[in-house]
């Protein structure tokens, strides 16, 4: 019998993560298991974590460790990876085991719909949902899952600071073809927001050019100022 692990990446997330953690108790409540895994918050992350989920564990700071260090604690044999600032459907657990079951695929993804008012974000969401569909490579806001065994397989998330999702998808690619579930996971549009909406996308699309055309992703990280 298949078990979900669900692994949830935390970082100075304390405004976010109680309402994270508090919309997957009914999940808990049927068994699923899920796992906070702070890489060094300064706020109150881990407090309000402790009481809402099934184990809370430090890593180094940066998501491929994090996410790697939580799947190891993990006893799930599918895990699934969310960003703090995602929701998932409600009934996630069924569309994800029977989605690899009646596909007898290994990983796969949701679609994704960005939360926010400005009118670009529902084109962003639909180019996202459709390049990933067309390419096969899935982003960590589309809360990524996949069969322990296939993860374990091709080596986990690389350790990189950025792009880990494509590394750890094209691997996957290697096994087998994503699961596009077209139900939609429910994502933030704080750092669009943040940022500038059109800042922020033509900033993703410069990164995953240069990382397609093979730059180093720490020169990257450090030209793109992200820690």
């Amino acid at each position: 019998m298949s078990k979900i692990s669900i692994v949830v990446p935390v970082l100075d997330e304390d405004e976010e993560i109680a309402a994270t953690l508090d919309r997957l108790a009914h999940l808990r409540a049927v068994g699923v298991e899920v796992i906070v895994v702070d890489g060094g918050s300064r706020d109150a992350t881990v407090l309000r974590a402790r009481a809402r989920a099934d184990c809370v564990i430090s890593a180094p700071r940066g998501r491929a460790p994090q996410m790697n260090a939580g799947a190891a604690r993990a006893s799930g044999n599918v895990l699934l990876f969310l960003h703090a600032d995602t929701r998932l459907p409600d009934n996630a657990d069924h569309m994800v085991l029977d989605g690899l079951h009646r596909s007898a695929r290994v990983w796969g993804r949701f679609d994704v719909r960005i939360e926010g008012t400005h009118p670009l974000f529902a084109v962003i969401a639909w180019l996202m949902n459709f390049r990933s569909r067309l390419t096969g490579i899935a982003t960590g806001d589309q809360a990524m899952f996949v069969r322990r065994e296939a993860f374990i397989g091709v080596g986990g998330f690389p350790v990189i600071p950025l792009m880990e999702d494509v590394v750890l998808s094209k691997l996957l690619k290697r096994v087998s073809r994503p699961v596009c579930l077209r139900t939609r996971v429910v994502t933030s549009g704080r750092r669009w927001e943040k940022n500038g909406v059109i800042s922020t996308v033509l900033l993703m699309w410069r990164l995953r050019l240069a990382f397609f055309l093979g730059a180093d992703p720490w020169k990257l990280a450090h030209r793109y100022g992200y820690e």
